[in-house]
């Protein structure tokens, strides 16, 4: 429709003269009967909830102007083929959740050559949704606050006043998140910095010397930017094909017992083997973590390496001056690490301390037992030892104790030992603290935990894909990208 109409304000105040007087005398009213010292406590909801009112019928009032004003100057519908004018059937219902609240409006419906459609919904709005990217938006924004569509359906309706049930938001989160992850997979949505961005603080940069392998230490001055990329694995819980179909069970009996006509049942998915199921976390962030982008996928461990080189090459990874990964000692993340070391190019590859010291005390346990002073002494030991004279120290020293042991503790010791020898590589603690790297995964374990708290609320189980959507609203807020892509939504509802 290329009808522009405008809508006349006289003509709104004439239609609104009495939703506002209706208003206004119920805000005078609640405050004149406010008992003292509660003026306000007693009055503030009751003119929260009439100017609600107020709001959400000038708003449907001027929406309907505008739609009256322009069928008005719309010429019917003709039949392409016969030339015939089209049928009117009359004008329908359309209901709109707005974040002014739910606007119904009528629009003229006409029918031409078995096709029936109204005009001017167009010019309301071109995609035809019934909830706007506004109220999308709060909906996803409380989805990431939240442990349940309930209590989002409670927020929403308290701060918004917008009722929608849980059921409903459920739908509309979840397509919401599907279109968040395929939007990041295609790099649709663009990082919101560049390895470029992350620059090392100054108090940072004063205390550390360049490496001389990095691009820094190549050219002889002090490293500028710094970037470092984290990998873990987080557990999240799923649907069992066996719950699947208990589900759908109950449901079949709930539509017997109803006696009612139903619509059909959708295909029933594949549920999941296991109640968990792996889920992978890709982080980078700057020294700082002012900048953090993240993704979190259903990926299998020999396919992540795909999911870091592509991300990477997004944020321009290779710019940076120093590019440094922290990880915890599984062996498929330093598989993928070393397949995309090509695209990465790192400086430095280290072992989180964290981890190192827990499987320390874990033979500790093991060896003195779990209470003994003597065995914390020794752990704490080892510990200092590694961290500040390095692998070959430490090694050294954790060989010379195993053989003061006896045989049966030998072989407890010697799991450490194969532990800690599979990973000397990436032992070089004195290194990274000279230079000033980080030597803990803490960021990336954090995310593990802030990106799936929505996941694991009291009771929950998802569909695989389902589970991908909603974290995906998370890394969307958390990665900076929240205003970007609603931006995008809000440009293409025009």
């Amino acid at each position: 429709m290329d009808v522009q109409p405008v809508v006349k304000v006289e003509m709104l105040k004439q239609d609104l003269e009495v939703a506002l007087d209706e208003c206004l005398s119920r805000i005078a009213a609640s405050v004149n009967q406010a008992a003292p010292g509660r003026m306000i406590s007693d009055s503030e909801e009751i003119t929260r909830t009439a100017l609600h009112k107020f709001s959400e019928a000038a708003f449907q009032a001027a929406l309907q102007r505008r739609i009256n004003a322009a069928e008005a100057a719309f010429s019917p519908p003709v039949d392409p083929k016969t030339g015939k004018r089209g049928k009117n059937h009359g004008q329908q219902r359309r209901t709109v959740v707005t974040v002014n609240g739910a606007v119904t409006l009528l629009r003229r419906w006409w029918s031409v050559a078995s096709v029936s459609f109204a005009p001017v919904d167009d010019l309301v709005d071109a995609q035809h949704q019934t909830y706007t990217v506004g109220v999308r938006e709060m909906a996803a924004g409380l989805n990431c606050k939240h442990r349940s569509f309930d209590s989002i359906a409670q927020q929403l309706e308290r701060t918004a006043q917008l009722r929608v049930s849980p059921e409903q938001l459920r739908l509309l989160i979840t397509e919401n998140g599907q279109d968040v992850a395929r939007r990041q997979d295609s790099g649709e949505l663009l990082p919101s910095f560049q390895a470029t961005d992350c620059k090392i603080p100054a108090d940072a940069m004063a205390q550390a010397d360049a490496p001389p392998r990095s691009v820094a230490g190549i050219l002889g001055h002090k490293p500028i930017t710094r970037i470092y990329v984290g990998v873990d694995g987080v557990m999240v819980p799923v649907i069992t094909e066996a719950e699947k179909l208990l589900r759908r069970k109950k449901t079949l009996e709930k539509r017997r017992k109803c006696g009612k006509k139903c619509r059909p049942l959708p295909r029933l998915a594949k549920g999941s083997k296991g109640p968990y199921r792996e889920f992978k976390v890709v982080e980078f962030h700057d020294e700082g973590r002012k900048h953090t982008h993240q993704t979190l996928s259903a990926d299998l461990r020999n396919s992540v390496g795909i999911r870091i080189r592509r991300e990477a090459l997004r944020l321009n990874f290779l710019k940076a001056d120093e590019r440094i990964s922290i990880v915890d000692g599984a062996t498929w993340i330093q598989t993928q690490l070393e397949e995309s070391a090509a695209q990465l190019k790192l400086d430095g590859l280290g072992l989180d301390f964290y981890h190192f010291a827990e499987n320390v005390h874990k033979c500790r346990r093991l060896v003195f037992g779990p209470e003994a002073e003597a065995g914390t002494v020794w752990a704490d030991e080892l510990g200092d030892c590694f961290l500040e004279q390095g692998f070959e120290a430490g090694f050294e020293k954790l060989l010379a104790w195993q053989n003061t042991l006896t045989r049966g503790k030998k072989k407890l010791a010697t799991r450490l030992i194969n532990y800690i020898s599979d990973r000397r590589h990436m032992l070089n603690f004195p290194e990274f603290r000279k230079w000033g790297w980080q030597i803990g995964s803490g960021p990336t374990e954090a995310r593990c935990k802030t990106t799936t708290y929505r996941l694991k609320g009291p009771g929950c189980r998802w569909n695989i894909g389902n589970a991908r959507a909603i974290a995906a609203l998370t890394t969307l807020q958390d990665s900076g990208q929240w205003q970007q892509y609603w931006q995008l939504r809000t440009e293409l509802a025009g």
